[in-house]
């Protein structure tokens, strides 16, 4: 077992390394990470073998990663620095969101109706295609150092988008469990799923803010931190494993939470110095999750991908750009938020793949014929979209001006 921990460490340096190379070219180091992770993985070369990835001891780093990545939007989730922007957040991230998951499941429920295939799959898609995965366009953030009315309302909104996704998934994953037999998460652990989560990172967050205020040198914040994830990650984990089996909770939900918690109660001046000494931290947790996110993708299906991939990926980013554009004109946003923002939301691998697994889990005894459709469908276009999603939040950062031509 050591040698495949040791295969995954020249994996994530190979990455680093591949990252660089495609930031040279001009493009987001996450391209480069997210091709490394596919080409490396399972079903490409192998170096990073499954039978390491289904490891409890790889499982574990992974979730504390996902917490510490959960930093990057908690300390953005200043609430007197977002207050001007609630409201308007707010109905933005709802006519994006459902926008996108009604015109989806619009889309495909007439296609399934001509071929025969049964209606309610189509609200599937759309609960699968509402979530956006923040972490590329939050790498480009961090990677080219954007500031902009877009990047102020892209943090928050993909901690809200979020919360939306997972309400919105589980009601579609339990409506269609009355189709199919079959266990499944029952309706009265969805707001578990959200306020949990949340709740942890609030209970190691506050005691992390009080301790943080005491004394503030480098090497007494990092240890707190590094304490206060692994605190929240192994409580999120122990529940997880033992007291609520039949879901999975959302380890970077319970990272923003912490984080929001201690960056709320720390004077701006010292949670700016707090980002920076924890800055290497996070670029190592968003290289491993970008890795991660990457390896169990198969290279194989861009080539085997059809219609319904194509179908999917163009509806989604209609919805995505049109809810987003709409939802920020109604508020009178800035004008490059309402051109652009819809742009940032595109990615969408991680929350995808997971949200499929679920929907496959649910009809895999009853219909595996649509599991098979839906995993299919799916899995092309994670690789295809992020791809392309990728390119396109980079842009939409530049044509709103908030990256330096020199980072550029």
């Amino acid at each position: 077992m050591l040698l495949y921990y040791l295969r995954w460490i020249l994996v994530l340096i190979i990455a680093a390394l591949l990252g660089k190379l495609v930031s040279k070219l001009k493009m987001p180091s996450i391209l480069g990470w997210l091709i490394a992770g596919m080409l490396l993985g399972p079903s490409a070369l192998g170096l990073l073998p499954q039978q390491l990835m289904d490891s409890l001891i790889y499982k574990t780093i992974i979730t504390w990663m996902q917490v510490s990545f959960g930093l990057m939007l908690g300390t953005e989730l200043i609430f007197r620095k977002i207050k001007a922007y609630g409201k308007a957040l707010l109905i933005t991230t709802l006519t994006q969101s459902l926008g996108t998951f009604l015109l989806v499941s619009l889309v495909f429920g007439i296609l399934f109706a001509f071929k025969g295939i049964p209606v309610w799959l189509a609200f599937a898609f759309g609960g699968i295609a509402l979530a956006t995965a923040p972490a590329p366009a939050l790498s480009i953030v961090q990677e080219f150092h954007t500031k902009g009315p877009v990047t102020d309302a892209l943090l928050p909104m993909a901690i809200l988008d979020d919360i939306v996704g997972i309400a919105v998934f589980f009601t579609v994953n339990a409506a269609i469990t009355h189709q199919v037999s079959g266990g499944s998460v029952p309706v009265y652990m969805i707001p578990v799923m959200i306020v949990l989560p949340i709740a942890i990172g609030l209970i190691t967050g506050i005691p992390a803010g009080l301790i943080l205020r005491s004394k503030q040198s480098k090497a007494f914040t990092l240890t707190t931190l590094v304490i206060g994830i692994t605190v929240t990650a192994a409580v999120g984990i122990i529940l997880n494993r033992y007291v609520f089996k039949g879901i999975t909770l959302n380890y970077m939900l319970m990272g923003v939470s912490f984080s929001a918690a201690f960056s709320n109660m720390v004077s701006e001046s010292f949670l700016e110095k707090l980002t920076d000494w924890f800055h290497p931290i996070l670029g190592v947790s968003l290289l491993t999750a970008i890795v991660d996110l990457g390896a169990p993708l198969d290279f194989h299906l861009i080539l085997g991908a059809g219609l319904y991939t194509f179908i999917y990926i163009v509806s989604r980013a209609a919805g995505k750009y049109s809810g987003a554009r709409l939802g920020a004109t109604l508020t009178h946003m800035p004008e490059t938020v309402r051109k652009y923002l819809g742009l940032t939301l595109l990615p969408h691998s991680g929350v995808s793949l997971v949200f499929t697994g679920i929907i496959c889990s649910t009809l895999a005894d009853a219909r595996p014929d649509l599991a098979a459709l839906v995993k299919g469908t799916i899995a092309a276009a994670a690789i295809i979209n992020e791809i392309i999603a990728v390119f396109a939040a980079k842009e939409g950062f530049k044509l709103a001006g908030e990256i330096r031509p020199s980072a550029s």
